[in-house]
């Protein structure tokens, strides 16, 4: 099939790549630059669209980073694919930053504080409001009782904090990023526009001489045909 891989990836390889992709997180974030500067699109448009990537990343809901991107990109009548780019910003590099901006900025805006060792037990909260979600599901179909203590802990000291402290930050990240972007794309476009009728002239100079070249050797053909 056409644009079918020869040597098809494993679900292993692909999660791998996921985490750590090919090259590392600094040889990625210079392909999606590349790719954001190239897009058809005004600096304004592209901008917006980076804008919802980045505010989206900021919030806890995770799996849904992609389709609330685009959401408040079609919203903000952004650039979608920008959008979707921009939300790369969320890595394993960048989620320490992330999450302990976001839930700061939260516990903040509650009147309440990051407790000590949070973000080490964010993980095992994570993982009981999981567990409590799916033995939640099993017990529809089972004897099992419902248990809704471990999904409560996560909801009112990660999850409501995160969701708070995250709108904020990402409000302001992304909004750092769209003033940010605007004049970078605004310049790159230019200089790439520049760069294309650069080309362009010395392709024409370049046909133009031709044209000459063989004017001029059709002329001394006939001249040396009629001497």
């Amino acid at each position: 099939m056409i644009f079918k891989r020869r040597d098809p990836k494993s679900f292993l390889r692909a999660t791998a790549e996921m985490l750590w992709p090919r090259g590392g997180w600094g040889r990625a974030f210079h392909y999606v630059k590349h790719r954001v500067r190239r897009l058809p699109d005004s600096p304004e448009r592209i901008a917006r669209g980076i804008w919802a990537g980045v505010f989206i990343t900021f919030t806890p809901l995770f799996g849904f980073h992609f389709f609330f991107a685009v959401l408040i990109a079609r919203m903000m009548k952004g650039n979608i694919l920008a959008s979707l780019m921009a939300t790369f910003i969320g890595n394993p590099l960048t989620f320490v930053f992330i999450t302990l901006a976001s839930l700061k900025s939260g516990h903040w805006l509650l009147g309440t504080e990051l407790q000590e060792g949070e973000l080490r037990a964010l993980s095992r909260k994570f993982a009981n409001a999981g567990s409590d979600l799916w033995q939640n599901f099993v017990s529809i179909f089972t004897p099992a009782q419902m248990d809704w203590s471990g999904l409560a802990i996560f909801s009112r000291d990660v999850f409501y904090p995160y969701l708070m402290g995250g709108i904020v930050s990402g409000i302001f990240f992304g909004t750092v990023a769209y003033y940010v972007s605007v004049p970078v794309l605004r310049a790159y476009q230019k200089r790439r526009r520049g760069m294309i009728k650069q080309k362009f002239e010395a392709l024409k100079a370049k046909t133009a001489a031709k044209a000459e070249e063989k004017k001029l050797a059709a002329k001394e053909k006939r001249e040396k045909a009629n001497g």
